[in-house]
């Protein structure tokens, strides 16, 4: 019954009995039958006078001791046991009344729709407190579940079995070989690894065909991720007018009626018990969200069965991107120890180590700094040959070839795991609009309604068109174009750190500090781009969510893609920004001695390293990812959340009286109030953000740092713990939610394995010397070595033709060198760019578009060899599905002899009667025709006037969508029982 604002006495049902419970195991009703499927949880607020008054509210509470199972006798005579109690609630603002009784009406529509309710003791007993936090308890009975679960669908296991096929010969012992070497590494859950090879038949659930399934008990037939997602299903398509939404819990959760839903954990997850009596998150905790569990497998079946598809796809695929980085690692390692090994017959590194050979060079700064000698670099150029050898461009194609068959791997594994959870042929849930849509979309109607002078319009005669998003889609262009400038912005100030620095330190008297001035500059340069790229991750993220919800998406699907490409794009440009600077621009517009190019006509533009950039480069990717992995994705996810918890704890207890807080420390505590305390689940995307941040670091620029996949491996060992520890141990459980496939991030994948191969042949061609050494030992070099090559790629420039006030002062130095391909000052051209130069441009450009295509095409080629599917599931999938029709014909057929036996009995019958004479005609004239015992082709045809004609059944309409195909033949068997 629902109450109107004016009404003073609120009807509550008091149905918990505080006894007859342990601590933290509450999950059952209290009759210790019914399983408690979902929480909702609601806030009451101290009233501010305890005195009647005109204002006041009056609750009255019904209480029953408990709540009587339906169909019990128990619920005959509950209406003689309710003892009405009238607890004083004070002095409730509009506000809060209006809530009470939106949720009043919402309860209302949940029992209307079958679910049973259960409330605290607390807020709905004799000694009623009426401040803190109240807990509805809801349960979906069976036949509430059966319903929904045909509805959506959901595929359960049939009676009806098949054998697997067993390899045989070379193939069989060699799978027995590798069972017994995975052993050890395999997580313990015993009853989610049969020995049996028996597979049963999965077929969507229909009430219709309850024979077919191996229903041993209602109460368990479902598992509890599947009644909580039924559950939820219902809570988020139940109406309440009040709100003037079409939508249920979601909009009522924003609109703040109820603090938060959520469904609970499977208990404690702390237990000491043999593994045969642990429950699923006691499992979860032992086997895989310890981090003394780091070498196993991930129970990913046990994931899936807990926490839903969805979760249990990213952590499948986080597993399977982690074991294929182990071999991406590994070849690393050999191509960096490649360098190490090598870097002793270095031929480029010892000329340049060679104090003999005496290059004197240019001055670094103007004024303050002297010429210098090229030898004093021969560190820089030893270091720079770990990471720039000919097995870099090897390692790139590598690594192009791998992420190819990363995304290959993954279908293949993506579709395995859709079979296994019985998620082939799953068809798209329509979603329901989100509670922000459905707020514009009605004040458009109120709008359009006080305008036009007009009544209500219908639902679904208005919807938000792309005109309403206009000013959403302005502000988002002009934001993100503002965020792209805050990114450039702080890396151009990182520019002018260095700039300034190196000019500062380079005027220092101290030859201990003007030495290792390059050094100092690069390591504090590249930790202020971490703290800065720290810094606006955490605001780009918000300002993300900010600019998806003035988009004003329709659905959460919409929402969730939309925020993920602008999150991607924010983070992207923020992480790789000052790598790219010092991949493709750093140097590249410096000048040359006599005609540099200075910022702001005082500070002179910064040049790569005598050894090139790519070991700066290194550097840079080096300390951002693992800063990045270390501080963004370990101590934040550890610190934060524990932070939000004691501060959320911190602010309830101002909030509670004393008395209050010394009652509930005596009270024991049931699970729903331990996953309360918990923090809620907000989603995947951070999850999936960082390891998509991480796949560029390993893909884009590996040809500069090979060692990338062995940190990025050394990383998600942790993270898959790390991220195991927090689902299961500090988060709230989350809903269970149907997916077949990753979704959008799948995309952006493949698009960034795309993107590689063009940045990893720009690296290897402009950033590193691999090019200038191929053209210089095949074109330019006598012997056809490597020997010269330094002296070839040093330009003269004659000192005496520096700008004034810019040479180095008391120096007899008449020529100095710089790196650069071009004309000596004694040429007719002084100082333009050489042959040479245009030489290696021009072959640079060709090893471009060459390394391009080559690993484009061979990439392509990977994916044509591979198929998406594996054979062996290919197969299963036609086998179980002509099983399937077996199954339902044999039910028709069965189904087609019992009408047949039925109607021959009815049709005997009338012959042992008298026959009926009729007035007009003779009794010899009169019959009665039998019903004809085969199947003609008018399904009506051949049933007498007085015989009763067989009804159709749903059951043999359901059969049609396994015939479709044979019912096209006219002698098909399907056919013809389809037409009964």
């Amino acid at each position: 019954m629902l109450h109107s604002s004016r009404d003073d006495k609120i009807p509550v049902v008091n149905n918990f009995m505080d006894a007859g419970h342990e601590p933290g195991k509450g999950l059952y009703f209290a009759d210790g039958k019914r399983k408690v499927d979902y929480v909702l949880v609601y806030h009451h607020r101290r009233p501010s006078s305890v005195h009647e008054s005109p204002g006041h509210h009056r609750l009255s509470v019904i209480s029953n001791g408990s709540f009587p199972r339906v169909g019990s006798k128990e619920s005959e005579g509950v209406k003689e046991e309710h003892a009405e109690v009238v607890v004083d609630m004070g002095p409730i603002d509009h506000v809060e009344g209006e809530k009470l009784l939106i949720r009043e009406e919402f309860e209302a529509n949940l029992k209307d729709a079958g679910l049973e309710i259960e409330r605290d003791s607390e807020h709905g007993g004799p000694r009623a407190k009426v401040h803190g936090h109240g807990f509805i308890r809801l349960h979906a009975p069976w036949q509430v579940l059966s319903r929904e679960a045909e509805f959506l669908k959901i595929k359960v296991p049939t009676k009806k079995n098949y054998e697997l096929k067993e390899d045989k010969g070379l193939s069989a012992t060699m799978g027995s070989v590798w069972r017994k070497l995975n052993q050890p590494f395999q997580p313990h859950v015993p009853h989610l690894h049969p020995q049996s090879r028996t597979k049963f038949l999965s077929h969507s659930f229909s009430r219709d065909k309850l024979h077919l399934y191996n229903i041993e008990c209602k109460d368990t037939f479902f598992d509890n991720a599947t009644r909580s997602r039924i559950v939820y299903e219902i809570l988020r398509r139940t109406a309440c007018t009040r709100t003037c939404q079409t939508m249920g819990i979601t909009t009522l959760v924003a609109k703040g009626v109820y603090d938060s839903a959520f469904p609970l954990h499977d208990g404690d997850f702390k237990d000491t018990g043999q593994a045969e009596w642990k429950n699923d998150r006691q499992l979860l905790h032992d086997e895989w969200a310890k981090y003394g569990a780091f070498y196993k497998y991930q129970p990913i079946d046990l994931i899936r069965k807990y926490f839903g598809e969805k979760i249990g796809l990213y952590f499948a695929w986080l597993g399977a991107y982690t074991q294929l980085l182990g071999l991406a690692s590994l070849v690393g390692i050999i191509v960096f120890l490649y360098g190490c090994f090598t870097i002793d017959s270095n031929v480029p590194s010892l000329e340049m180590c060679d104090e003999n050979q005496n290059f004197t060079m240019c001055p670094l700064c103007d004024r303050a700094c002297d010429y210098w000698h090229l030898s004093t670099a021969c560190g820089t150029a030893r270091a720079s040959h770990l990471f720039d050898n000919p097995a870099t461009v090897f390692f790139a194609i590598f690594m192009s070839l791998w992420a190819v068959m990363f995304l290959e791997h993954w279908k293949r594994r993506q579709n395995s795991l859709n079979y296994s959870w019985n998620m082939t042929g799953m068809e798209e849930e329509e979603e329901h609009p989100r509670p922000k849509y459905e707020t514009i979309l009605l004040q458009k109607r109120q709008k359009k309604r006080k305008n036009r002078k007009k009544n209500k319009a219908e639902p679904g005669d208005e919807k938000l068109t792309w005109w309403d998003r206009v000013p959403g889609y302005f502000i988002n262009i002009s934001s993100i174009l503002l965020m792209f400038g805050v990114t450039f912005a702080a890396v151009f100030a990182v520019i002018m750190y260095r700039i300034t620095i190196s000019a500062l330190l380079a005027m220092s008297p101290d030859p201990q500090v003007k030495s290792n001035v390059r050094v100092t500059v690069t390591a504090t340069a590249v930790i202020i781009n971490l703290v800065v790229i720290l810094i606006l991750d955490e605001i780009y993220g918000s300002v993300a969510v900010w600019l998806t919800e003035l988009e004003i998406p329709k659905t959460e699907t919409n929402f969730e893609e939309r925020l993920i490409l602008k999150a991607f794009l924010l983070k992207f440009m923020n992480a790789y920004a000052p790598i790219f600077y010092v991949a493709f621009f750093k140097g590249r517009f410096a000048g040359r001695p006599g005609d540099y190019v200075y910022i702001f006509n005082e500070y002179r533009m910064e040049e790569c390293a005598p050894g090139g950039c790519l070991i700066e480069l290194c550097i840079q990717l080096s300390i951002i990812m693992l800063g990045k992995q270390l501080i963004q994705n370990n101590v934040f996810e550890i610190g934060i959340p524990k932070l939000k918890k004691l501060f959320r704890s911190l602010r309830e207890k101002n909030l509670q009286d004393p008395e209050e807080g010394v009652e509930q420390t005596s009270r024991s505590l049931r699970q729903w109030h331990l996953d309360f305390d918990l923090e809620p689940f907000e989603g995947l995307t951070p999850e999936y953000m960082e390891m998509i941040i991480q796949f560029g670091f390993v893909s884009l620029f590996v040809a500069s740092f090979p060692l990338a996949p062995l940190f990025a491996l050394l990383n998600n060992i942790i993270e898959i713990r790390l991220d195991a520890k927090k689902f299961v141990t500090e988060l709230r459980r989350p809903d269970a939610v149907r997916a077949k496939d990753i979704g959008i991030w799948y995309n952006i994948l493949s698009g960034m394995c795309k993107f590689s191969i063009i940045i990893n042949a720009f690296v290897i061609s402009f950033t590193s010397d691999f090019i200038p050494r191929l053209v210089y030992q095949y074109m330019y070099s006598e012997t056809g070595t490597m020997n010269g090559f330094i002296d070839h790629t040093l330009s003269y420039f004659n000192v005496s033709h520096f700008k004034e006030g810019t040479a180095p002062v008391g120096s007899s130095v008449s020529v100095c060198r710089y790196k650069d391909y071009r004309e000596p000052p004694w040429s007719p051209q002084p100082y333009q760019f050489s042959k040479q130069y245009w030489s290696v441009l021009a072959a640079r450009l060709a090893f471009v578009i060459l390394f391009q295509n080559l690993v484009m095409f061979m990439g392509y080629l990977v994916a044509w060899v591979i198929p998406d599917v594996p054979k062996n599931i290919s197969e299963q999938l036609k086998r179980e599905k002509t099983l399937l029709v077996d199954v339902f014909m044999n039910e028709e057929k069965e189904k087609l002899q019992l009408i047949q036996s039925l109607f021959s009995k009815e049709a005997v019958l009338p012959r042992q009667l008298p026959q009926p004479r009729l007035e007009s005609e003779p009794a010899s004239e009169v019959q009665l025709p039998l019903p004809h015992l085969t199947q003609p082709d008018d399904p009506t045809a051949g049933w007498g006037p007085l015989a009763p004609r067989p009804r159709t059944r749903a059951r043999a309409a359901s059969f049609s969508q396994f015939t479709r195909q044979a019912s096209m033949s006219p002698h098909s068997d399907a056919g013809r029982h389809t037409a009964v």
